[in-house]
């Protein structure tokens, strides 16, 4: 039997950290296809931040909470929640509400907590790794023996790109801030770290690669970064962008584009269809766990904080300080 009600965090208006605040509301039930989760842990993400800020609103249909990614325990189904029982630990993606003590969540984005992790390694997995795994595999088709690039190597996203890329084979480059964030990013398998403080990405790619560039880059800052990751991409190379925290327009000259038959592409995750997201849940069940069950791929927990304590981890998140993930444990 589900309590009535929970304590959650609300986004009370549009603005800094002061405004994530504690409240109760009612334990969601499940829909059809759907399972509730009694919350362990849930991940914190640059979307969570947006959407306090204002510029990232929930999609119909999905709780106004922050909150994209959570694990822990499935505690009820709804009608045709196949794959799953009540019971079971898991990891799961979810389209808001993760900042609380349940939520709902898709059967099919629901996958089992890996061997040999905590409920705060598995609640920092969904997001990072959804986003990975389709924007660099399957949008970006990075290959084994290919060059990839990644910029913020050291964020949730940049530790886990770096990671997965070696894992399968590629030759793996990464920018960061400071020698600290590089060292961490060779310690988790970039063949070269570059401080982007003091260093050209453009220059040392090149130099690096003999002038021929990397296959794959992986983007989240945008701006005067474009024509640069344009340069820095071989023939038939592709260019994934899945934020912009430096803007989203630029000024290009696109004529490489043609010449060295770039393509550049990107998505956001959240918005995308719930068949989309349970393809991704199968290939990272099938192509990925088994890495993290192995040791292989490990995920980086930085910092926890109390659910209550949100907004303290919302203010590390913007000092751009941390490796890896901040988590709220529940």
């Amino acid at each position: 039997m589900l309590p009535p009600t929970m304590t959650c965090i609300e986004i009370t208006s549009s603005g800094g950290p002061d405004v994530l605040k504690p409240a109760v509301r009612p334990v969601p039930q499940p829909g059809p296809g759907q399972v509730t989760i009694k919350v362990a842990a849930a991940g914190i993400n640059r979307p969570d931040v947006l959407q306090r800020q204002g510029a990232y609103p929930a999609p119909p249909g999905a709780s106004d909470l922050p909150g994209l990614e959570v694990s822990g325990c499935v505690v009820a189904l709804g009608e045709g929640a196949d794959g799953v029982a009540v019971g079971d630990m898991v990891a799961a993606l979810v389209a808001g509400g993760g900042y609380a003590q349940y939520v709902t969540a898709d059967a099919r984005h629901c996958l089992p907590v890996p061997a040999g992790l905590d409920m705060v390694q598995a609640a920092s997995l969904p997001e990072t790794f959804f986003t990975v795994w389709h924007n660099v595999f399957e949008r970006g088709g990075l290959k084994a023996g290919e060059r990839f690039l990644v910029h913020g190597g050291a964020s949730g996203i940049g530790t886990t790109a770096i990671q997965l890329a070696k894992a399968f084979g590629a030759v793996v480059f990464a920018t960061a801030s400071g020698e600290a964030k590089c060292r961490a990013c060779r310690d988790l398998g970039a063949d070269r770290a570059i401080d982007y403080n003091a260093e050209d990405f453009a220059a040392i790619v090149k130099a690096e690669t003999g002038g021929k560039g990397v296959d794959v880059i992986l983007d989240m800052v945008g701006g005067d970064y474009m024509a640069r990751n344009i340069r820095s991409l071989a023939a038939d190379g592709r260019l994934v962008n899945i934020a912009f925290l430096k803007g989203s327009s630029a000024e290009l000259n696109l004529m490489p584009v043609m010449l060295k038959r770039l393509t550049l592409t990107g998505s956001t995750l959240r918005p995308q269809s719930d068949e989309a997201k349970a393809r991704m849940a199968r290939g990272l069940r099938e192509k990925v766990w088994p890495l993290i069950a192995a040791g292989t791929v490990r995920p980086v927990v930085h910092a926890t904080f109390p659910l209550a304590e949100a907004a303290d981890a919302h203010r590390l998140m913007e000092t751009n300080t941390h490796i890896g993930k901040i988590v709220l444990t529940v």
